[in-house]
């Protein structure tokens, strides 16, 4: 998806943000489209987890502004960034392990009424799901929630490679649903298989965003470490 119409689902424009006077963020914007995935790469310290968590509502930034469908947002909070169906899923999968697939749909969330009666099924403890299965119930979460813009973090980093797989169709999937992905990635590889786009950063900068369509690995991984775009599209 080269070609893009209509308004963004999410504009972050001209983000930065400073810990103890050290810029983590500086001056980044980058958008994402509905049924597009951005993948977000550098390395660790290049700011991409801290800029994906003013969005998300963890930090606050100090200056830039967030669109939501074009419409300006202030988010200081993870509430406000659920109220704009913005939704995190977690490397770490941020689930109760105690507790049974349809508990942790519903974790977190003041939901009145009844379950759903094909949640019956789902009694078996997360901690007996496998990976994969486990990334399925978060996703599910977040999609029951209405999530319109979904965060993942590393999502198959401990995962093996049939349950990677597993997570790359319901990425599929999601996109189908017009639902807008940012991938917060280390691995090359994934980028160029899930993402449409991928923006660069290091040390809190934006080095460029590409699309994928135009680039390889190796152009990826010269972004990264090099901190500039390849000769063909500078």
């Amino acid at each position: 998806m080269t070609d893009h119409y209509g308004v963004p689902l999410v504009e972050m424009r001209d983000i930065s943000i400073s810990f103890g006077g050290i810029k983590a963020v500086d001056h980044v914007s980058i958008d994402l489209y509905p049924g597009e995935v951005v993948g977000l790469l550098g390395h660790n310290g290049a700011g991409k987890s801290t800029l994906i968590k003013v969005l998300s509502g963890a930090y606050q930034m100090d200056t830039g502004e967030i669109r939501i469908n074009g419409n300006k947002v202030e988010i200081d909070n993870p509430r406000d960034a659920r109220a704009h169906n913005i939704e995190t899923i977690y490397q770490t999968l941020a689930l109760a392990d105690n507790l049974d697939a349809a508990s942790n749909l519903f974790l977190g969330r003041e939901i009145m009424g009844r379950l759903n009666p094909n949640f019956q099924k789902f009694n078996v403890p997360v901690s007996a799901l496998s990976g994969g299965q486990r990334q399925s119930v978060a996703i599910a979460r977040a999609v029951y929630f209405n999530a319109k813009i979904l965060i993942m973090d590393e999502p198959t980093a401990a995962l093996g490679p049939h349950e990677t797989q597993m997570v790359a169709e319901l990425i599929q999937e999601l996109k189908a649903q017009g639902i807008g992905i940012f991938l917060i990635e280390h691995d090359i590889h994934n980028v160029m298989k899930l993402c449409d786009r991928a923006s660069v950063m290091k040390n809190g900068e934006l080095v460029g965003t590409v699309n994928i369509g135009d680039v390889t690995d190796d152009d990826l991984l010269g972004m990264i470490i090099l901190g500039k775009k390849p000769a063909h599209l500078s």
